[in-house]
C-alpha cells in the first residue's frame, strides 16, 4: 500500500504508498480471526504448477492485449511514463515501457531507469526488524517504549502493532504543519525526531490493536529500533543484510536527495499551490524508514518473490520460516479482499506492497499460486478519479492475465 502524496495524505491514508498506503484501511477489530497463511509460503516450499484460471499463458495475442490495456490507462490517467513487468516460471513473461521519462526532452521510459519506490521501503524496514527478532535482539510483542522514549502509549504499543499498522498513532504526513514544511522547501532534510514530533502533538486515535490505520509514524519508530539494536544507520543495515544477499545491486537507501542516473523525472500536484512540479530533486528524507528508497525493475522482480517467500534467491532464509509465517498472517481490513500483515499486504492473493511519494508510484507483488511476479513503475503520483494510477495499471494487467486474482483497491477510503 502506499501513502499518498503529502496533501492527499492529510485526508486519506491507504492507498499503499509512502509515503503511502493511500487508501486508509481502518480496522480489523482486535481478536478478529486472521486468514490462514498460504500453505506454500508458510512451508517455504515451491508452489504447484499453475493451472486453470490462476495465470494465462502470455502469448503474442495476450501481450498485445496487455500493451493496449496499459496504454489505455496511460491515456485516461495522463501518466507520462510507465514500465510494467510480469513474469511466470512456465507461462511466459511480459515487459513493456511506454511514454516518456522526462517531458522536457522527450526521453523514452525504459526498464533500466532508477525510480523512487515510496512505501515499498516499509517491506525492507520490517524485514530488518524481523531479522532482529530471529536473532533474539528484539521481540515482536515488546512495547516500543522499551526502545524509544516519549511515544504516546509507548508502554502498550508493541512492535507487532507498529509493523501491522494497528498502533493508533497519528500519521505525521497528514499533519498540516508537516505539509507546509515539506511544500515550502521540498529539498530540506527532515530527521526522524522531527517527523515523530508532527505525529506526537496529536492524541492517539484508538487503543493499540483495536483497528487498522495506515501510519508512516509506525515505520519511523521501527527504523529507530533497528538502528538502536544494530548500532548502524538503517540504510547500512539494509544494504549489508538484505540487499547484498539478495543480489539487488540497483537498490539503495539514500542519505539525502541523491538519485543515480539514469532516472526518470517525477511529476506531482502535491504542491503548496496545486500546480504540477518536477520532483526528481526533492529530498525523500521525510519518508525515511517509511518511504525513502530507490530501485529498478530488475531488482524489484527479485524482491517480490524474496519478501513474499522469506527466502533469498540462493534458497537461504532471509527470515526464519516461523517468523515468515507470522509475517504472512494478514488480518482482514474493511476493504474486501485486502489484508495487511507485518509490513506486507495481501490483495486478492497478491502479496507485497505499493509505494507512492510526490512524482513516483510503484507496485511490487507476488502471486504464490502461480509463482507470478508483477512490477509497475511510473513517474507521477497524480490520482485519476480518486484512484492511484499504480493500482489502475495493476488491475488492468491482472484482469487479463490472472482473472481469478484481480489486483483491485477501491478508490474511496474506508470510514475510520
Amino acid at each position: 500500500m502506499s501513502l499518498s502524496s503529502a496533501r492527499r495524505r492529510r485526508g486519506a491514508a491507504l492507498a499503499v504508498v509512502v509515503g503511502t498506503l493511500a487508501v486508509p484501511l481502518t480496522g480489523a477489530p482486535a481478536g478478529a480471526v486472521p486468514p490462514t497463511v498460504p500453505a506454500v509460503l508458510a512451508a517455504g516450499s515451491p508452489s504447484p504448477t499453475p493451472t486453470g484460471p490462476d495465470v494465462r499463458a502470455i502469448t503474442p495475442d495476450v501481450a498485445r492485449q496487455l500493451d493496449a490495456a496499459v496504454q489505455k490507462v496511460m491515456r485516461e490517467a495522463k501518466v507520462p511514463g510507465v514500465t510494467v513487468g510480469l513474469w511466470t516460471p512456465d507461462r511466459g513473461s511480459y515487459v513493456g515501457s511506454f511514454g516518456v521519462a522526462d517531458k522536457s526532452d522527450g526521453r523514452a521510459m525504459t526498464p533500466d531507469l532508477y525510480m523512487r519506490i515510496g512505501s515499498e521501503t516499509k517491506t525492507f524496514t520490517v524485514t530488518a526488524l524481523l531479522q532482529l527478532v530471529d536473532q533474539g535482539k528484539v521481540g515482536l510483542d515488546d512495547p516500543i517504549g522499551k526502545y524509544v522514549d516519549g511515544v504516546p502509549n509507548g508502554d502498550t504499543i508493541t512492535l507487532r502493532e507498529l509493523a501491522g499498522m494497528r498502533s493508533g498513532l497519528f500519521n505525521y504526513s497528514e499533519d498540516e504543519g508537516f505539509f507546509k514544511a515539506l511544500t515550502s522547501d521540498p529539498t530540506r532534510t527532515f530527521t526522524p525526531q522531527q517527523l515523530l514530533a508532527y505525529s506526537f502533538k496529536h492524541p492517539v486515535m484508538f487503543r493499540p490493536g483495536e483497528k487498522f490505520f495506515y501510519s508512516n509514524t509506525n515505520l519511523i519508530l521501527l527504523g529507530l529500533v533497528v538502528e538502536k539494536e544494530t548500532g548502524q544507520p538503517l540504510g547500512h543495515y539494509i544494504q549489508r543484510n538484505i540487499l547484498d544477499p539478495a543480489g539487488m545491486t540497483h537498490t539503495l537507501f539514500p542519505a539525502g536527495a541523491e538519485f543515480p542516473a539514469p532516472h526518470a523525472q517525477g511529476y506531482t500536484n502535491q504542491t503548496a499551490d496545486g500546480r504540477i512540479a518536477d520532483t526528481a530533486g526533492w529530498n525523500p528524507s521525510w519518508g525515511w524508514a517509511a518511504g525513502a528508497m530507490i530501485s529498478r525493475q530488475d531488482d524489484l522482480r527479485v524482491w517480490a518473490r524474496t519478501v513474499a517467500t522469506g527466502r533469498f534467491p540462493d534458497g537461504s532464509w532471509m527470515v526464519s520460516p516461523a517468523t515468515q509465517r507470522q509475517r504472512l498472517i494478514t488480518p482482514p481490513t474493511p476493504i474486501p479482499g485486502v489484508g495487511y500483515g507485518l509490513g506486507i499486504f495481501d490483495v486478492q492473493g497478491w502479496i507485497g506492497h505499493n509505494g507512492s511519494l510526490p512524482g513516483y508510484e510503484s507496485l511490487t507483488v507476488y502471486l504464490p499460486s502461480a509463482r507470478a511476479t508483477l512490477v509497475v513503475l511510473l513517474n507521477t503520483d497524480i490520482d485519476h478519479g480518486g484512484q492511484e494510477p499504480s493500482t489502475l495499471f495493476g488491475e488492468a494487467v491482472t484482469r487479463i492475465v490472472t482473472p481469478a486474482h484481480v489486483f483491485d483497491l477501491p478508490a474511496e477510503p474506508a470510514a475510520r
